[in-house]
């Protein structure tokens, strides 16, 4: 028995209304006005997901996190997504890796979260 259920993923930043119109462009959805404030802002109705959170902390990043995003990309070439995403202020971490069943690559949002692009090669 399960002591409740899946509310929202939220991420730890330190500008919530700037993170939140990056994941926005990423992964569609639309601001939750009633949380839009310098120190939360929710994403609802993210396809495949519901509710994403952006929580101002006072710390930097400093280390991997331990949970990541990975997205499933709609377009021709994962490259396409890439470029997309570092024209809204992500980074590229290295290169793409080819496994049996996708590719990926590792991504930094504006906060520096780590996030992969996924392109499977069976797309059914």
């Amino acid at each position: 028995m399960a002591i409740g259920k899946f509310l929202a993923a939220v991420m730890d930043c330190n500008d919530p209304v700037t993170l939140s119109k990056f994941w926005q462009q990423i992964l569609g959805g639309d601001v939750d006005s009633r949380t839009e404030t310098s120190d939360w802002v929710a994403l609802s109705g993210v396809p495949g997901l519901g509710y994403l959170g952006f929580q101002k902390v006072p710390e930097l990043k400093s280390v991997k996190n331990r949970v990541h995003v990975d997205v499933d990309v709609d377009v021709e070439s994962i490259e396409d997504a890439v470029d997309l995403a570092v024209t809204l202020g992500a980074k590229r971490v290295a290169g793409v890796i080819e496994e049996q069943t996708n590719w990926f690559q590792v991504m930094l949002d504006p906060d520096e979260n780590e996030f992969c692009f996924i392109l499977r090669k069976n797309r059914s």
